[in-house]
């Protein structure tokens, strides 16, 4: 999964190579027959080994893996690069709210007659990130649903319940202020893409389809609740304002000053490794529901292994994502050196996720996040201007802190923004 910084330089790269996003096109290649050699970029630790595994056991088809840059720091560049000039390799690792900007691009193809027989090893939600109009175009890997993060030793200290829903969510920032002045429960959520998690718990869309054009629809009423939320908070002092992923927060984590974090799976390794002070005090709990009626969850990351545009393989290589995507010694291993949480139904029943957590006080979080996954609200599609829509968005949360803007403009110069990307890139907007 990537930070901020790196999906926002993703997001740049993306554009600052010109990306023509005028509709979805597919190339497939012709399967040959006899031994085949596929090329697979990605970054993801431990990627290597699970191709390792696989070349082992399937001498008739060998995939070579090409370790690249950060999907966000350069390695996206050089996949549409390579797409443009013929030479991109048969798969590639791409996040899922990158997805739709390569697909609407015409750099994948549609693979949908090797994955149908096995849909139903995955989600029907996670499918919707990979795939458009009843076709598919690479497998799920990884999903990362939401989790409430907190300082068990602060709450239990100071007799503050674990918030289930909002509404005590907001009173437990009320009461954290008052037993310590000093502290907030929590920090101001101003990365787009973290954001993003919490409008897609609140059924909160921000891109549909309607017939052959695009929706947006960032600043609904439906995403003006979610703001609003967070507005009141930070206007009654009740969260910090530091900036996302920044030395200042990892502090005031470590130091007791911000009591929790909402947010996706992979928070539990960003705070372990840069909170190391406060290990064992640390706790996990499921994200906070709007009401006591709706249980869903948001999604803030995760990845999936993508077909590119001209692969000569496309049965093989969908074979092998597949393979290691449900694989029991693959998983493990994506488990144990990606941290992964698994996308698929088999992966999620690995025992590798029951292992206690020494950082989280010998609490077996991923059980948690397990059964959390079932959860993800399913209506949710990102969009294929995302360089577009996480920059202003980003950059509009970013101006809350010192209050020149709201989150509300925030929403509203994203729509702005998104709607006039996509008329630009030839794209039609339904109102």
């Amino acid at each position: 999964m990537l930070n901020r910084n790196a999906r926002l330089t993703a997001a740049a790269a993306l554009a600052a190579t010109g990306l023509a996003l005028t509709g979805c096109s597919s190339t497939t290649g012709a399967s040959t027959s006899g031994p085949a050699t596929i090329t697979f970029w990605g970054w993801a630790s431990g990627y290597e080994k699970s191709v390792a595994l696989w070349n082992e056991s399937h001498p008739g088809i060998q995939v070579k893996y090409e370790a690249i840059a950060n999907g966000g720091a350069g390695g996206y560049d050089k996949m549409f690069t390579a797409a443009k000039a013929g030479t991109a390799p048969c798969l590639a690792q791409i996040g899922y709210e990158t997805f739709a900007s390569f697909l609407a691009a015409g750099l994948l193809q549609d693979v949908g007659e090797h994955t149908e027989a096995r849909r139903a090893e995955f989600p029907d939600w996670v499918w919707g990130n990979v795939g458009i109009d009843g076709k598919t175009f690479g497998v799920p890997v990884d999903t990362a649903p939401m989790g409430l993060f907190y300082r068990s030793d602060l709450f239990k200290d100071a007799k503050i319940e674990v918030p289930k829903t909002w509404e005590e969510f907001s009173k437990a920032a009320a009461a954290v202020k008052a037993a310590d002045p000093k502290s907030r429960i929590m920090n101001l959520p101003t990365d787009p893409y973290l954001y993003a998690g919490f409008a897609w718990q609140g059924d909160a869309p921000w891109f549909g389809v309607n017939g052959d054009a695009w929706t947006v629809s960032l600043n609904s009423a439906a995403n003006s609740k979610v703001a609003g939320y967070w507005q009141g908070l930070f206007d009654q002092d009740l969260v910090t304002s530091y900036p996302a992923f920044d030395a200042a927060l990892y502090t005031a984590w470590n130091s007791g000053k911000v009591w929790a974090e909402v947010g996706p799976v992979w928070s539990a390794s960003l705070i372990r490794d840069n909170a190391a002070g406060s290990a064992g005090k640390w706790a996990v709990a499921p994200m906070p529901r709007w009401d006591a009626t709706t249980d869903t969850v948001g999604n803030s990351g995760g990845s999936a292994t993508a077909v590119m545009k001209g692969c000569a393989h496309p049965k093989e290589a969908t074979e092998f994502a597949l393979w290691m995507s449900t694989d029991d010694k693959s998983v493990s291993n994506l488990i144990k050196s990606a941290a992964i949480l698994p996308a698929s139904k088999s992966g999620l029943a690995n025992p590798a996720l029951d292992a206690p957590e020494s950082y989280y006080g010998g609490q077996a979080i991923y059980q948690l996040f397990r059964a959390e996954s079932a959860k993800v609200n399913p209506n949710w599609r990102w969009g294929p201007v995302m360089s577009t829509t996480a920059s202003t968005l980003g950059d509009g949360l970013g101006k809350v802190p010192a209050k020149s803007a709201t989150l509300q403009d925030a929403l509203n110069g994203a729509q702005t923004g998104t709607v006039s990307a996509l008329q630009a890139q030839g794209f039609s907007v339904s109102k």
